[in-house]
């Protein structure tokens, strides 16, 4: 994994790391798995967090290690590594951009609940490769790593919504508050040539779901054995996309009407105009007659 290093803005709109901040409260303990430099680990312990730090890169650590109560360096791949942290519990566990990087993020999510305490929540943050960036690009045929954003030069392993949620499954988990980060298709580090692309491409891009998800931060909880949380969550979910869609109705059934409408006012002051006309000439006419008339009267 590579050196990474941030600064923390709690009060940031639209930013993995607040967002993340939020999920995760205050008052717990806390493991930041993939620690980096301590940067969030610092704003979670300003928020009243107790936390403690796994950090693969030596050079990270060092800096991170002011900043945890304990701090364990190692491959988190590698069984070894948790295990120096057996016997403790910690309420919620952060992967803040972690799993992309890891060769079987299943196995170290279900390796890492054990650390977790009953009751307890996993807080995540990961890439979308569902983004319309990467859509737009792959209709250019780009596919082009970078040092960081979504196509990352150290990502192992790529999500969309759908097969996080599977990532989640394997491990026992199951999602129950999600937040995007949201940019544009046209406004990511991504190179699209949208002047090179077919009219109308673009456009249709852009409504497709999770086109404007950048990054899935989320909270998740295990998973019973009835099932019954997944079941919860799954018809949350159904009832969110009939809103949604009910809302996307009402929204195009109210532009109809008002097109319709101002339409039919257009329309209705064309033909007024036309039945008034010939009354208003009928008149002229009229007061015109009349004066001929007077004009010709004999004298009384």
């Amino acid at each position: 994994m590579a050196y990474y290093d941030a600064q923390v803005d709690p009060s940031a709109p639209n930013n993995s790391h607040s967002l993340m901040l939020e999920l995760v409260g205050g008052g717990k303990r806390v493991l930041d798995l993939g620690c980096a430099t301590g940067y969030l680990a610092q704003a979670l312990t300003e928020r009243g967090n107790r936390v403690s730090g796994v950090e693969f890169d030596p050079r990270a650590a060092e800096q991170a290690r002011p900043l945890v109560e304990r701090l364990v360096v190692g491959d988190l791949e590698a069984p070894a590594t948790l295990e120096e942290l057996a016997g403790e519990t910690f309420d919620v566990l952060v992967f803040g951009d972690v799993l992309e990087h890891l060769r079987d993020p299943a196995e170290v999510l279900t390796r890492a609940l054990t650390l977790l305490a009953p009751g307890g929540s996993v807080v995540v943050s990961i890439p979308n490769v569902g983004h319309g960036s990467l859509r737009l690009a792959l209709l250019q045929g780009r596919w082009e790593y970078r040092q960081t954003g979504l196509l990352d030069h150290t990502h192992l392993r790529f999500f969309t919504r759908s097969s996080l949620d599977a990532l989640l499954r394997r491990a026992g988990l199951v999602a129950v508050d999600v937040r995007p980060t949201t940019v544009d298709p046209l406004g990511s580090e991504v190179v699209v040539d949208a002047g090179a692309l077919p009219a109308d491409v673009v456009d249709w891009v852009r409504r497709q779901p999770g086109a404007y998800d950048y990054q899935y931060v989320l909270r998740a909880v295990r998973d019973d054995a009835d099932g019954a949380v997944t079941a919860v969550v799954s018809e949350a979910a159904r009832l969110a996309q009939e809103l949604a869609a009910a809302r996307a109705e009402a929204q195009e059934a109210r532009r109809r009407a008002e097109a319709a409408e101002a339409g039919l006012a257009a329309l209705t002051g064309t033909v007024t105009l036309r039945l008034l006309d010939r009354p208003r000439r009928l008149y002229a006419v009229a007061r015109r007659g009349r004066g001929w008339l007077a004009g010709r009267r004999p004298p009384g």
